[in-house]
């Protein structure tokens, strides 16, 4: 491969990343425990959007439950904005022709 062909695909990749960050920035995924009396949602960059609470919790004296209820939604939703955010860069990557894994892992991202 030549430098230059190289030079070129770096500079889509860096395109390509960029564009895919401000689409998934705009991306929701919803996080729930406690089968469903707790809901999060979260952007892909994981900046918390909503909660939602049912009555029952609201209502139960038990703030420990609250907090670990809290705390698995948020858990969830944010494992499944990486699991997004994954996917988007594989199908970009696979979009410029590059092997899985060509930049690392996430590791090699700059979010």
């Amino acid at each position: 491969m030549n430098i230059m062909k190289m030079m070129s695909q770096a500079k889509a990749m860096q395109e390509k990343m960029q564009a895919m960050q401000e689409k998934m920035g705009d991306e929701l995924v919803e996080g729930v425990s406690g089968g469903g009396l707790v809901k999060v949602t979260l952007s892909c960059k994981g900046q918390c959007k909503s909660i939602s609470l049912d009555d029952s919790v609201v209502i139960a004296s038990d703030k420990e439950v609250l907090e670990d209820l809290l705390k698995a939604a948020i858990n969830d939703a944010k494992a499944k904005a990486d699991s997004k955010m994954a996917d988007e860069t594989q199908k970009m990557m696979s979009d410029l022709g590059l092997p899985a894994g060509a930049l690392g892992g996430m590791g090699g991202l700059p979010f």
